[in-house]
């Protein structure tokens, strides 16, 4: 059956706002005799049936609701251990007293993403699907909703565990090589090795080469709003957000600090940040706005680079989409510095269809996938692949045999260690951690 956990665990699995139906998960190994002592009987497995549950059904000691329950025994469960459900009624003192009664039986509450562990520990799912089960309760888009539905069902785990595979037929062949220096092996065995550790090397590096377009989609794309005072960038914040998110003055200087919006553009997550105006100043609190401004151009995924006519800048931030705003009050140039300008009027709003395209354009061009593979989505992944191709790159060096077979052992560690296969113990803690409680 797999382990069972020697607690038996439990939590609400659904949020704490007001609702109808509240849903109370359970699992480990006492999960059967607790749900006797709560129902009386065992239900058929995986079938939802209705139920008083009580304190102690036994001597029918309290009743506390009347509710849907349905019995998973293991394995075939969400941990992979026997658990249950309580769909109950979602009143504060309903799920309270459950609790209690759950405590009084031996159960205790569980911890962040436990239960979700615990399907990792049986072997329900690798690391990678856990953490697409993490993105997939936190996807607030689309377009997150279907990377991390994708992970999930095991789209990445496929990639690394195809490698992991050719990696162990590519050792067997070294192995053999080292085994039987004076037999008569065929002599394309050496080039079989050599062609294959080429092959995977393209692969990982096409794979690795993403410019972070998985991980764009799970945080969201970033755009840091920038230009001279009282070109508009508070303005353009407003209209992006469809509200008052910052205050608009014709003084100079009235933005000071960073203030970001999330919103959704194409389906995919973004945050857009409005940077105080860029300028030389005496002012310590406006200079230290002007830093900060220039800190947020350096971290976002795209700048938008704003200037009122007739205020031409004299230099574009590397890969910036350049505004011109004020199109009703002056010509604005074609272009700066060979970038094109985007001309808009924040005031009648011209142009601004026009923008809202190009910065979907934008969006999708940085989340994009060139490959066809499933992009990766976090740094983990990322440095996993890159110690693989390390490796293999090692191990296309090396004339000795044994030497060569260390390193494509050291490269299916690495792509081990991103699935869960081998040495990830230091990892749980922290990947497990991100879990809301109840997953």
């Amino acid at each position: 059956m797999g382990y069972q956990g020697e607690d038996t665990i439990f939590a609400l699995s659904t949020g704490v706002e007001r609702a109808a139906i509240a849903v109370m998960r359970v699992s480990g190994k006492g999960s059967a005799d607790l749900l006797v002592k709560l129902c009386g009987v065992l239900p058929p497995p995986r079938k939802a049936v209705l139920r008083r549950i009580w304190r102690q059904a036994d001597v029918q000691d309290t009743l506390l609701d009347e509710a849907l329950v349905l019995w998973f025994p293991g394995p075939k469960s969400y941990t992979g251990e026997d658990g249950f459900e309580l769909h109950l009624h979602a009143g504060p003192a309903i799920i309270q007293a459950v609790a209690h009664a759950l405590v009084d039986a031996g159960a205790r509450p569980a911890e962040p993403g436990e239960f979700t562990r615990r399907a990792f520990t049986n072997g329900r799912m690798d690391l990678v699907e856990a953490e697409g089960i993490a993105d997939l309760v936190a996807a607030e888009t689309e377009s997150q909703r279907r990377q991390a539905l994708a992970q999930a069902d095991g789209a990445l785990s496929r990639v690394y565990e195809g490698w992991s595979e050719r990696l162990k037929k590519l050792l067997a062949f070294q192995e053999a090589l080292i085994d039987f220096p004076d037999e008569d092996l065929p002599p394309e065995v050496e080039e079989e090795i050599r062609s294959g550790i080429r092959q995977l090397i393209e692969q990982m590096q096409q794979h690795i080469a993403d410019g972070q377009r998985g991980e764009r989609i799970r945080r969201g794309v970033v755009f840091a709003i920038t230009g001279p005072p009282n070109a508009g960038k508070s303005s353009l914040l407003n209209w992006l957000a469809e509200r008052d998110a910052a205050i608009v003055s014709p003084i100079a200087g009235t933005t000071r600090d960073a203030l970001e919006i999330v919103g959704s553009l194409a389906g995919i997550k973004v945050t857009f940040v409005d940077t105080a105006g860029l300028r030389e100043t005496e002012d310590e609190i406006e200079a230290e706005g002007v830093r900060r401004a220039l800190f947020h151009v350096k971290q976002a995924d795209c700048v938008v680079q704003m200037f009122a006519a007739p205020d031409v800048p004299q230099s574009v931030f590397p890969g910036a989409l350049v505004v011109g705003n004020k199109l009703d009050l002056a010509d604005l140039p074609a272009e700066v510095e060979g970038v094109d300008v985007i001309p808009v009027s924040l005031k009648t709003g011209e142009g601004l269809d026009a923008l809202r395209q190009i910065l979907e354009q934008k969006v999708l061009a940085l989340t994009a996938s060139s490959t066809g593979m499933p992009l990766l989505t976090r740094a983990r992944h990322s440095a996993g692949v890159q110690d693989a191709c390390a490796s293999l790159e090692e191990a296309l060096r090396q004339e000795w045999p044994e030497v060569r077979g260390e390193e494509l052992r050291l490269a299916m560690r690495a792509l081990g260690r991103l699935t869960g296969h081998v040495g990830v113990e230091e990892l749980l803690d922290a990947i497990f951690g991100q879990f809301c409680i109840g997953k």
